[in-house]
């Protein structure tokens, strides 16, 4: 068979294509728990938004009356119509065309190479995925200080930068780029960064985001975890029941204790929600079996929940349930998380951007040059959500160990 694009197109469907789920929920922590089950996955999707109806007031046409008094009024339930824009997600591969022409001459060479390939980018694509669930739409990776005109820069945190990530700063408040492209050249600390091209001034209202990404991402946790702020369209301040339970101490650390956690436990209880699984960093983690330890609570320290996950257990009044960690949790915070409420609303899973006659490769042409490589291109339309704000919680504000 001749080498051909239409023959590169069929190899790349059937090496990338069957393999791509699994490698996700395997490979990160958040996202395969939000996962776990077909039912917190909804495709039933327009291309853009979805939309649903969420319960927020009942029937107030309730009373009790003497003899021959007017009977209470009618009332009725009240729903409000939550509405989630779909993100639009992309990661990419490129090939040389040197590396194309293996498909007639050693057809196995190149299905190695593109596989290779794929298998990296399926990392990168759950990775990135992972740390959204916990952010908010706007991809702030870490916040800056006042600082400047310098290239090395000092941040809240660098956890999230990798070396070789291109990323922009932005003005949160309204999101002006203040530098666009540039990439991370070094990590010298946990707070400090180097980024190329000249020296950029910064304040505390900067943000570091992956570049342009600013108000493009999920809808993580941050956004979803909160008592205020409009949310799918909902805002709390018309319905009040559409808050989650914050728990924060000012910006102060404190230390990690069982009362903390108990009253977030129940505070979602009395609303009526439920607790499924606490996520948390490591070192929150080290405070609370720490704790146990001092107090001699040395039960169910390590237990096994469905699906074989091991966990830290932690008791609710529906039952133990895991402390899930995971080193992308934000450092600080402990959240309570109903995860049959989290929903990752989806027009389709990965796959392959292919143009006009269904073709997967473009040739690569960069600055109006072609290249002798070619590029192919995934796309998924999804954003998180919840039907349900006031079951999830957080505890912030507190120490790590």
């Amino acid at each position: 068979m001749p080498a051909s694009l239409a023959t590169a197109n069929a190899i790349a469907k059937e090496v990338y294509g069957p393999r791509l789920e699994k490698q996700l929920n395997d490979d990160v922590v958040a996202l395969r728990r939000i996962q776990r089950d077909s039912s917190n996955i909804i495709t039933e999707t327009s291309g853009k938004y979805v939309t649903f109806p969420v319960h927020v007031r009942r029937n107030t046409g309730i009373g009790a009356r003497n003899e021959n008094e007017a009977l209470p009024a009618a009332g009725q339930q009240g729903y409000a119509a939550a509405r989630i824009g779909l993100k639009y997600l992309y990661g990419a591969v490129e090939l040389t065309g040197q590396t194309m022409e293996l498909v007639d001459s050693k057809p196995q060479a190149f299905v190695s190479a593109l596989d290779n390939e794929t298998e990296r980018l399926r990392t990168d694509l759950s990775l990135d995925l992972n740390r959204q669930v916990y952010g908010t739409q706007t991809g702030t990776l870490a916040t800056c200080t006042a600082q400047g005109p310098v290239t090395t820069l000092t941040v809240s945190d660098t956890s999230l930068f990798e070396l070789g990530m291109l990323v922009d700063i932005v003005v949160a408040a309204d999101g002006t780029v203040l530098a666009a492209g540039r990439t991370i050249n070094a990590i010298p600390s946990a707070t400090t960064v180097t980024i190329s091209g000249a020296g950029v001034t910064t304040t505390t209202g900067h943000v570091f985001v992956r570049s342009g990404n600013w108000n493009r991402e999920w809808t993580g946790f941050t956004s979803i975890v909160a008592a205020t702020g409009t949310l799918h369209n909902i805002d709390p301040t018309t319905e009040p029941q559409w808050t989650a339970n914050v728990d924060a101490n000012g910006g102060t650390p404190r230390p990690v204790s069982e009362g903390l956690f108990n009253v977030m436990s129940d505070t979602i209880k009395q609303r009526g929600g439920k607790v499924t699984a606490i996520f948390t960093t490591f070192g929150i983690r080290r405070a609370y079996a720490n704790l146990l330890q001092q107090q001699r609570q040395y039960v169910n320290t390590n237990g096994k929940f469905d699906g074989g996950y091991t966990a830290l257990a932690y008791n609710t009044m529906d039952g133990e349930i895991p402390m899930v960690v995971d080193r992308m949790a934000p450092k600080g915070k402990a959240w309570f998380i109903n995860e049959d409420a989290i929903k990752l609303y989806r027009e389709f899973d990965w796959k392959w951007m292919q143009h006009g006659g269904g073709d997967v490769w473009r040739l690569k042409n960069t600055g109006g040059n072609d290249y002798d490589a070619y590029i192919a291109r995934l796309v998924q339309y999804s954003d998180l959500g919840t039907n349900r704000r006031n079951t999830h919680g957080l505890v912030t504000d507190l120490s790590e160990n």
